[in-house]
């Protein structure tokens, strides 16, 4: 694969809010207005190349105008999209995705709205060389990371690139993503961790698995029923638990990751290496 257009449409929306106007659209609003505009959704694609070996590409950049609106039914829908992907061959295929919506209020300690993908795999497939291929969306890139939820600030328009990848039907695949090997906190760097994504289209079941780097003290065993969803991103931290990451940590007191150079190794219940990541002088040349 090479070169592809996307572009994207809103298709629906779960509640009838006042004010919707723009579906079927790239950009669908709604609400009533409390100052400075209504709220929505804008989906801007562009081209982009896309490979089949589980590289990430930017699907489009989202985009919600969040400003202070009234009259709406429920805090909490769903908002749908149909992002269409042009291929080489100029033949134009649909993915549908659906985005869930939580307008919080506006006032206390956490009123940024936030916006998630209960389901980041497309139902419509693709066949390239005798392969089904669907997308998988892996996160919202925004701030300089990807992450699961898209937080969006009020007052203004957010934005962030969907991150995506053509991934075969039927299968997981879990990688490793990152190692952030050299942590912010002093001496023990318990804010290290190891990112893993599972960019398939099945689930992964990772009970059992082991994270390390093959030394004394650096292996993280996944507990029991531990299954990666298709575009879940999680995070191994050395000593810190962060919920929003799937809350997994090594519990250790000392650093885990080799700040000159490592190589963490995800291995299945056979042995076998099912992913590595190396960085630093571990890295191939």
């Amino acid at each position: 694969m090479s070169k592809v257009d996307t572009s994207g449409t809103w298709t629906a929306i779960s509640i009838n809010p006042p004010g919707l106007e723009g579906v079927n659209t790239d950009n669908v609003k709604w609400g009533t207005p409390a100052g400075g505009g209504k709220s929505g959704y804008v989906f801007a694609g562009g081209t982009v190349d896309v490979l089949l070996d589980g590289t990430e590409f930017t699907l489009g950049t989202f985009t919600h105008q969040n400003f202070p609106i009234t009259g709406m039914p429920q805090n909490e829908f769903d908002v749908d999209l149909s992002a269409r992907v042009l291929f080489e061959d100029q033949v134009p295929h649909d993915f549908s995705f659906r985005f869930h919506h939580n307008e919080t209020p506006n006032v206390g300690p956490n009123p940024e709205d936030i916006v998630d993908l209960p389901t980041r795999v497309s139902p419509e497939t693709v066949t390239i060389d005798n392969t089904e291929y669907a997308v998988v969306i892996t996160g919202f890139k925004q701030g300089g990371q990807i992450v699961n939820k898209f937080i969006s600030q009020e007052n203004g328009a957010n934005s962030a690139d969907l991150v995506a990848v053509l991934s075969r039907t039927g299968q997981p695949d879990v990688h490793i993503t990152t190692v952030r090997f050299k942590g912010e906190v002093k001496r023990t760097q318990s804010d290290e961790f190891v990112e893993v994504v599972n960019r398939g289209t099945a689930p992964a079941d990772v009970s059992g698995w082991v994270l390390g780097a093959d030394d004394a003290g650096q292996n993280f065993t996944f507990p029991p029923g531990t299954v990666l969803q298709p575009g879940q991103r999680i995070r191994i931290h050395t000593n810190e638990v962060h919920p929003e990451w799937g809350g997994y940590s090594y519990g250790s007191g000392r650093p885990i990751w080799n700040d000159r150079g490592d190589a963490a190794r995800l291995r299945d219940t056979a042995g076998n290496v099912v992913s590595e990541y190396a960085y630093g002088s571990a890295a191939k040349p």
